[in-house]
């Protein structure tokens, strides 16, 4: 018998499922594919509508994160997500998590459900963020632990290992980040005193280019459940045809690991040498 297809998102914060990988996530799912997602954090430290975190409209971090909770779940819903899984890490500080229990959380998942392919986020963190750049490394970790017979945390069985095929970081290229930029202007991270700028990927470095296109609309949709963000996101819930073809029509990606194949040709389909 022929296993069921499973696609795994690996992420940091809710949202990151739709602007990040949402298009892939709607497509798959519109094909069968049983479609996971694993969020660390609720994004507690971050803005409500065009509120700052600390301001006195703010509603505070446990209120946020139930909101964004909510939110997260009805995006996935849009999506055709099969089942989400929120970690619970302190949004704003995934990079101080402890490195050992964070990866033995992602491999426990990993072995439970079982993919074929998992979808992270690429070692710049888009544009460096640091809770996308722990992301990165924790879920790079954990594949490599999910398959070790020998990984397991003290007095905690993890499950049987299993080997992911295929691993992929997001690769934003020239052409969506220029979509990207058109919106959000500079789109920057502020990390210790130093500004980090996103630099998209070249074209010769992407290694799949999956067609999203029919899903744009079902994005967009799932872009709108995100209300506490509205203040950002509320141009990108406004976008023409053409805008939100440029911004969800097509995805790519940077094929890190494979068992199944390999080479320069350009892929078009995650689960290439899979199916």
């Amino acid at each position: 018998m022929t296993a069921a297809l499973k696609l795994m998102v690996v992420a940091a914060h809710p949202d990151d499922e739709t602007l990040g990988f949402g298009g892939v996530l709607a497509r798959y799912a519109s094909e069968g594919v049983q479609t996971f997602l694993v969020t660390a954090t609720l994004g507690e430290r971050g803005r409500y509508l065009d509120h700052r975190f600390g301001s006195a409209d703010h509603p505070g971090p446990a209120a946020l994160a139930g909101i964004r909770e909510r939110e997260l779940r009805a995006a996935a819903s849009a999506l055709g997500i099969h089942e989400v899984t929120v970690l619970g890490y302190e949004d704003q500080g995934l990079d101080r998590a402890h490195e050992a229990g964070a990866v033995a959380r992602i491999a426990a998942e990993i072995r439970r459900v079982r993919p074929q392919v998992v979808l992270t986020f690429a070692p710049d963190g888009a544009y460096g963020h640091p809770d996308h750049i722990a992301i990165s490394q924790l879920t790079t970790a954990a594949v490599v632990a999910a398959v070790d017979p020998g990984f397991d945390a003290p007095n905690d069985r993890l499950g049987n290992p299993h080997a992911v095929a295929k691993l992929y970081y997001l690769a934003w290229s020239e052409t969506a980040w220029t979509a990207f930029q058109s919106v959000f202007k500079k789109l920057v991270s502020l990390v210790d005193g130093v500004e980090r700028q996103a630099v998209p990927w070249p074209d010769w470095a992407l290694t799949t280019v999956v067609d999203t296109r029919p899903w744009c609309a079902t994005v967009s949709r799932a872009v709108g459940c995100h209300t506490s963000q509205v203040g950002t996101y509320a141009r990108l819930t406004q976008l023409d045809p053409a805008q939100s073809e440029a911004f969800w029509g097509i995805q790519s990606f940077y094929r890190v690991l494979s068992l199944v194949n390999g080479g320069r040709q350009l892929e078009s389909d995650l689960f290439e040498g899979i199916r």
